[in-house]
């Protein structure tokens, strides 16, 4: 019998801090292109909703494709997003003109994708950088832009901002770049690090 191959993980798991709920993320690459899969479990205005989602990047960290399952308290759910290489978008196959040039996905039930602008543009110390993501909506999971900032404060800290600097948050990072600690919203509760998935330029 073949042996199966091995999969290289890094791994996650956040307790949720507004509303009770968890999630377990991880990690892994295809060659050079990574992916982010993940359960989020959590009761939302009393009712249990379970999300399972993975997204797909290219070598560059640029989200190419999503997919969410799940349920909304018994209510089947699914969002399939599609990123062309000319930043269009599509949802459940048909295309969404208003996310056009966006290049990260935003899951808003989640705190795994500040990964993905934090390891695309890796900023130095003290520089700001802004993107625009294709925000899912959570309990909605109906799509807007979203536009954000992140200035690097330290190794291992990003100072977030949205909503034109409404929203602040100063999160912390592992060496991998999954957060830590999400004020108000997400705190790691374990994690683990596979060696090759830490970048030259993070300090653990």
């Amino acid at each position: 019998m073949k042996p199966r191959d091995v999969v290289e993980r890094s791994t996650i798991m956040w307790r949720r801090l507004d509303i009770p709920g968890a999630e377990v993320a991880e990690l892994t690459f295809n060659g050079g292109a990574p992916t982010l899969s993940g359960v989020v479990v959590v009761a939302h205005d009393a009712r249990p909703c379970r999300l399972d989602y993975h997204i797909d990047c290219d070598e560059a960290w640029q989200t190419t494709t999503v997919r969410i399952d799940g349920h909304l308290g018994g209510v089947p759910v699914t969002l399939d997003l599609l990123r062309s290489p000319d930043h269009s978008w599509r949802s459940n196959g048909n295309l969404i003109p208003m996310l056009q040039g966006c290049v990260d996905v935003d899951l808003g039930f989640s705190p795994v994708t500040n990964l993905l602008p934090v390891r695309r543009l890796s900023p130095a110390l003290g520089r700001r950088v802004e993107v625009r993501a294709a925000w899912v909506r959570f309990p909605e999971l109906t799509l807007e832009v979203l536009d954000q900032a992140y200035t690097r404060v330290d190794a291992t800290t990003y100072l977030y901002e949205s909503a034109g600097g409404a929203f602040r948050r100063h999160l912390s990072v592992n060496a991998v770049g999954f957060v830590v600690d999400y004020p108000d919203y997400w705190r790691a509760e374990s994690a683990t690090i596979h060696p090759d998935h830490v970048p030259n330029e993070v300090t653990p």
